[in-house]
């Protein structure tokens, strides 16, 4: 895509978490591309930290070594999100530790913060006489980690789940799963993108949500938290958390890209880590989740699926949205991938039959290296 010296370009990816002493080298294939951005977004899921201890509820975490704030800004990246289920996985000490290690490498902070105030306060950032907010929340919260008038934790988009049984007569059966937005959790999100959309020309909404691993399936509250979010003013939702590519939907012009995967995602495994109960039981999730102890990405297969998503704002014309596929290596390392290499074609796949699958309605325009999105039919779900 041809750019223009005025065209604002906003770089945005999934989960970022380096558990290895040289967190450089994981950007050691995208750290020319990412730098072209004017504004590029990643989502953090590990503490820059040696201080606090794992609270009790965390099922896996890990600590990120210290000069990974420093990589993150050498890599490209300027706004980092925080709201999460990893926040504050060794307490609110090395939650501000990490907060502040991102400052002092001059990456903005957002979705976390000492208080519920500051953390729903966006973050706004200038560029060529654009201003862009991101605003972030998570849906998937231990207890205790999101923040309250008096606590500190991320903003929360909590949801709430019923399940129905069908047979009511056969115990044991298969039942359905509900899932509804906290409504107050939902109005300040609402109240949250009025405000930012007030003095934003861009408004990105980024929210740590989903169910991972599951191929494909959409909670019920995503759609409805998406669309309320597009309907205050957003321009495009940035989820994750699902450590797999999910579909996209295109509600009123704007995508509601509901998982990016991950980007640059450290995950080593040893024997005793591999035959834990709690790693079996997340395994069942993914059948094909088979660990490897030679390597350090140890997600199911399709895991090695990822994009990132291109915002250009290009004059009064509004905003286009593509995805650059990517894939992420054996250890680690994403690499963004030219239209000819074979990969391409088994992101775009990928994308397109999870999208049909759960009646969203993206479609994927490839265009040189890229997949513009564009509405194929008005989603109905």
């Amino acid at each position: 895509m041809k750019r223009s010296d005025n065209d604002v370009w906003i770089y945005a990816v999934g989960d970022v978490g380096p558990s290895r002493p040289d967190p450089d080298t994981l950007f050691d294939l995208v750290r020319p591309r990412m730098q072209e951005a004017d504004v590029a977004f990643m989502q953090l899921e590990l503490p820059i930290s040696t201080r606090g201890f794992r609270l009790p509820q965390v099922r896996h975490t890990d600590r990120a070594p210290a000069s990974s704030a420093d990589a993150f800004r050498r890599a490209g990246f300027h706004v980092v999100s925080l709201a999460g289920n990893h926040c504050m996985d060794w307490g609110p000490d090395a939650m501000f530790d990490t907060v502040a290690a991102l400052r002092g490498s001059g990456l903005h902070v957002v979705g976390v913060g000492a208080d519920i105030l500051e953390a729903r306060k966006p973050v706004i950032v200038e560029s060529k006489g654009r201003r862009v907010a991101f605003l972030a929340y998570s849906s998937i919260l231990p207890m205790g980690y999101w923040a309250t008038e008096t606590r500190a934790g991320c903003a929360p988009m909590r949801a709430w789940t019923h399940y129905e049984q069908i047979e009511h007569d056969q115990p044991g059966t298969p039942c359905r799963v509900h899932t509804f937005p906290n409504r107050e959790d939902l109005q300040a999100l609402i109240d949250d993108v009025l405000a930012a959309k007030a003095h934003a020309d861009y408004v990105a909404v980024s929210i740590h949500w989903g169910i991972h691993f599951v191929p494909g399936v959409i909670a019920d509250y995503q759609r409805d938290v998406g669309r309320a979010a597009i309907d205050a003013g957003a321009d495009v939702i940035l989820g994750h958390h699902a450590h797999i590519l999910k579909g996209v939907d295109v509600y009123r012009g704007k995508p509601i890209i509901y998982s990016l995967c991950n980007f640059a995602m450290d995950l080593p495994m040893d024997e005793r880590h591999a035959k834990s109960k709690g790693f079996r039981e997340i395994q069942k999730l993914h059948p094909d989740w088979q660990p490897d102890y030679d390597i350090t990405y140890n997600f199911p297969p399709d895991s090695r699926y990822t994009v990132i998503v291109k915002c250009v704002l290009s004059g009064d014309r509004p905003a286009s949205v593509s995805l650059l596929p990517a894939f992420i290596g054996p250890m680690s390392q994403p690499e963004i991938l030219s239209a000819a290499d074979p990969r391409f074609e088994e992101v775009q796949a990928y994308l397109e039959r999870y999208t049909a699958s759960q009646g969203l309605n993206a479609r994927y325009v490839r265009s040189a290296d890229e997949l513009f999105l564009e509405a194929a039919h008005q989603s109905g779900l």
